[in-house]
């Protein structure tokens, strides 16, 4: 499975510090598995149900907002240089585990993707940095998942929880529109 989470999230090789790599990987081995997915099945999970009807699927989205992370990193760092204090390594493994959590949030009700029993008690923030404790994924990632989305409107985050928070709801915001 492990070659295939690869293919499906080829950012993960732009993470630099090979052993947070491998950690990424492992959650989202275990988040596929545990959930009751199948790496082929990622691709039809819609990546929002708040949004009503939507073709934009869960993978599209993962690497669509890690990606404009990194565009975003590179300007500010080509602007600012050395000021810019952004941890690439932390923005991508952010970025491509914030949302590993709607895995136990979401569930298959025959053909249709719903909010599962996860989803009624905790929100994917939440279920992400548990899955990601259990890896030993740092601090400074964990706290990109957990700040990421309203859950995190009431603390400060770092920059690349900032990054990424603008990033995925510049997403989200054009899809719903």
């Amino acid at each position: 499975m492990r070659d295939e989470i690869r293919k499906l999230l080829p950012e993960t090789e732009s993470i630099g510090d090979e052993a947070l790599r491998e950690k990424v990987i492992d959650v989202w081995e275990e988040a596929v598995r545990e959930g009751g997915w199948t790496p082929a099945e990622l691709m039809r999970i819609p990546f929002t149900l708040l949004a009503g009807k939507i073709d934009i699927m869960f993978l599209e989205h993962v690497r669509t907002v890690c990606r404009m992370c990194i565009a975003m990193e590179e300007v500010l760092k080509d602007a600012y240089g050395d000021r810019a204090k952004i941890d690439h390594d932390t923005l991508v493994a952010g970025a491509l585990l914030a949302d590993v959590g709607k895995l136990f949030e979401y569930e298959k009700k025959g053909e249709e993707i719903v909010k599962g029993r996860g989803g009624e008690y905790l929100r994917h923030p939440f279920s992400g940095v548990g899955l990601c404790y259990r890896h030993g994924i740092p601090d400074a990632v964990m706290h990109v998942i957990a700040t990421h989305s309203k859950e995190g409107d009431h603390v400060r985050r770092f920059p690349e929880s900032i990054i990424f928070h603008h990033a995925d709801f510049t997403d989200f915001d054009l899809v719903r529109f």
